[in-house]
Formats: structure tokens, sequence, C-alpha cells
């Protein structure tokens, strides 16, 4: 999407690195992918949980809540998943130049839109991390806690991810975690890990 010509981008006076002085750390965006019940939001918000308890600056950008809001006005098409991730990113970037370390907790299917939302960061020189929260179609079935999967199959939900809707497998995330294999506790720790070692490297 090209800007409009009759804009001008405004420069905040605090620089990146007064952020960091504050926080103790960067902005970074830490994009969470995969089926809807492979765990996104729940470590997500054990993520948030723990970088706080570090005295670090963090914001949560849910799917869900984000589709509440600001793309409540979108369906689940192509097009409108598309337009979905576009504008998460946007705010994701927004956040991230605050200084926010930023949690963003969507299926996001399409390898093509997450990789827009990568290159936008690393265009503005902000870390993007993607995680692939691996559980499969199967586990995420059986664990369904809000029976969407349920009514997907017996057609009262439409264009869901992994019933009638593709989802595209990340090739070359930053970190993959298979949820199915291990603890909620060690998937949790894991990331914690490899996140902290992210941020101060």
């Amino acid at each position: 999407m090209k800007a409009d010509p009759k804009t001008a981008r405004i420069s905040s006076t605090i620089t990146r690195e007064d952020r960091k002085k504050k926080w103790g750390h960067h902005g970074a965006v830490i994009w969470f992918t995969g089926l809807s019940g492979s765990g996104k939001s729940t470590l997500a918000l054990g993520l948030e949980s723990k970088l706080q308890s570090q005295g670090m600056a963090t914001c949560i950008l849910d799917g869900d809540t984000l589709r509440k809001g600001l793309c409540a006005d979108l369906g689940f098409s192509p097009k409108d998943r598309k337009e979905n991730i576009r504008r998460t990113g946007e705010v994701a970037k927004l956040f991230a130049e605050a200084g926010f370390i930023v949690i963003c907790a969507l299926i996001s299917p399409y390898r093509d839109d997450r990789e827009k939302v990568r290159y936008s960061c690393l265009q503005d020189h902000i870390s993007f991390i993607e995680v692939f929260v691996d559980a499969s179609l199967d586990i995420c079935e059986q664990r369904d806690p809000r029976g969407l999967y349920a009514r997907a199959r017996a057609g009262m939900i439409v264009d869901f991810t992994g019933i009638d809707s593709p989802y595209e497998i990340p090739e070359h995330p930053d970190l993959h975690l298979p949820t199915h294999q291990y603890s909620s506790l060690e998937t949790l720790e894991e990331l914690h890990h490899f996140v902290q070692k992210w941020i101060y490297s």
C-alpha cells in the first residue's frame, strides 16, 4: 500500500537510544503464528508476564481482541486476512518504535503476509522474531477449548483455518515450538530463554 503524497511522517524528538536507556532494551516484534488452539495466546500471556517481571515494556496484540476493535470490519476472506495482518503489523511497528516488546498472537495463515511484516520491520531496523507455535490439526481439534473446530466441521463456521481455509507453515521460523511434545511450562521456559538471548544480543 503506497503512502499518500499529501502525508508526511513525523519523527519523535525522543530517539530509540533514549527509549533503550529508559527500558533497558530496544523495541521488537515477536510474532506468534499457528493454528487455532496451538497455544499462541497462552504463550503470549506467559511471556508477557515473565518480561514484565523483569521490568521490560511489553504489550500484546491478540488476533481475537483486534477483531473486536481495529479489525472489526474485516471478515475471513483471503483479502480480509491479508489486511488484518497488514494493520496488525503497522500497529506493532508503532509500539516497537516506542520501545515496547510487542507480542503478536495471530493465526496469520499466509506465509507471504508474515514475510511482508518481517520485511517492513527490518526496513525500519526493528527486530522481528517469528515463532511457530506448532500443534497438528488433530491435536488442535482435540483441544478445541471454544468448540470452534466442531462448529467448523458441522458447517456452522466457514473459512476456518485448517478446515476449509489453508495454513502455510513457516519455512524458516526464528523459533519452532512443538507444543504437543512438551508441557506448557517447558515450552514457556524455552520461549523465554530464546527471547532474552535475542533481546540482549
